[in-house]
């Protein structure tokens, strides 16, 4: 009698792995919410060991926080794609610094303010978030700047606008708002801002 040889899979190579648990973290964040996001639960849904994402992320921390990155990439990549496509005025700036950050949370749906709420709620992961938000801050200050009377945008006009962007954002993807409603009124708010630094 033979025995049945067992079927030969092929091993995923450590960044497809790595893109692997990615995806479907997203998709345990978006199906489930922010809270079911536990390493023990992408295991399960990723029909992989513990140790192996353990590995990748070490904590749940080290999960929340390379979700984030890949969303920031990701917008990073968007905004440069339209900047590159746009006309060098405050209207298209604007437009697409508007444009490209509520396209990419709405991408990515609700779990992205669910991810932005559990890193407030770490030092550690607050520190992360404080320091993709100063980067993209400070890039929105260069493309802006040339437009200002002054040749610089204050900090505190930078601040509000993200928060304005943050919470025009999530009003869309809970329907709120329409997305298009969303980007007009970050629009406005933008070129409001280089206006008083004139």
């Amino acid at each position: 009698m033979q025995t049945k040889k067992p079927e030969s899979r092929s091993r995923l190579t450590r960044e497809e792995r790595y893109r692997q648990l990615i995806e479907v973290a997203w998709q345990i964040a978006g199906e489930e919410g922010t809270e079911a996001l536990t390493l023990g639960r992408l295991s399960e849904r990723a029909g992989v060991t513990k140790p192996v994402v353990y590995d990748h992320f070490i904590t749940r921390s080290g999960l929340l926080a390379a979700l984030y990155r890949e969303f920031d990439i990701r917008q990073t990549e968007v905004m440069d794609k339209a900047l590159d496509a746009s006309t060098p005025t405050l209207a298209g700036r604007a437009e697409v610094i508007a444009a490209s950050y509520v396209d990419c949370v709405l991408l990515q749906g609700r779990e992205i303010p669910g991810i932005i709420a559990a890193l407030a709620g770490s030092p550690e992961l607050k520190k992360i978030k404080r320091e993709y938000e100063t980067a993209f801050l400070e890039k929105c200050r260069a493309l802006l700047a040339p437009f200002a009377t002054t040749g610089s945008i204050a900090s505190a006009g930078l601040w509000a606008m993200l928060g304005a962007a943050e919470a025009l954002s999530y009003a869309a993807t809970t329907g709120d708002i329409s997305p298009q409603q969303a980007k007009d009124e970050l629009f406005e708010t933008i070129k409001a801002m280089v206006a008083r630094n004139r």
